[in-house]
């Protein structure tokens, strides 16, 4: 069974070099636990998700711009996460401040082509469906 994501999860993307840390906001906060559980709208770059290093996906914009002042040479750059849309898929069956609860097997895909995936709950504790 899935775990629930809490603050301080680590996260990896396709195309990043290292791995991310989960930022959860305070009005996550839920009774019974100190650290803010994750919901599927914990998606936002920078605010939620950190940069994964280098870039490496040809689809990046910046990665495709030096590539081709390399000749053809894949260069990647730095990371800047670009996810337009929430984790999915969640677990409905647990909200969140009327949101769905974010479990370990969801997956948020990135506009330059990457998926970023949890590979550590943050909590090993709280399983959720």
């Amino acid at each position: 069974m899935p775990q629930l994501v809490v603050m301080g999860a680590s996260c990896q993307c396709t195309f990043g070099t290292t791995p991310g840390t989960l930022t959860v906001t305070p009005e996550n906060k839920t009774q019974g636990s100190m650290v803010p559980a994750a919901t599927i709208m914990d998606h936002v770059p920078m605010k939620n998700l950190a940069s994964f290093g280098m870039c490496s996906s040809p689809s990046n914009p910046t990665v495709a711009a030096a590539t081709a002042a390399a000749a053809g040479v894949l260069t990647p750059q730095p990371c800047i996460p670009a996810t337009s849309a929430p984790w999915t898929p969640g677990c409905s069956s647990v909200l969140i401040n009327n949101k769905p609860a974010l479990n370990s097997t969801s997956k948020c895909m990135c506009n330059w082509g990457g998926v970023i995936s949890i590979t550590s709950a943050g909590q090993t504790s709280i399983t959720i469906p």
